[in-house]
């Protein structure tokens, strides 16, 4: 299962997502999304949990939840929808 977290703490890391998640189960990658040029975090990520009710128990138990001071929103990653730039 593919997990979205918004709201991050632009001082999180990889590992601090991994280790809140892993509370719930196995995680298999845990991913902050970064600016190309500045490498900043653009404050919000995914982590990718094999069981899909392990994933599902993290979602229902972290969303609204505070971490690292921010509220954070928790919720089944969307499919990426590729756009048809040829115009």
């Amino acid at each position: 299962m593919n997990i979205f977290i918004s709201g991050l703490n632009f001082k999180a890391s990889d590992e601090d997502l991994k280790q809140v998640f892993s509370a719930y189960g196995t995680v298999s990658s845990a991913k902050i999304i970064t600016e190309r040029g500045t490498h900043r975090s653009k404050g919000y990520g995914f982590v990718e949990m094999p069981n899909d009710a392990e994933g599902n128990k993290a979602i229902n138990a972290l969303n609204g939840s505070e971490h690292l001071g921010r509220s954070i929103n928790v919720s089944v990653a969307r499919e990426r929808v590729e756009h048809d730039r040829s115009y």
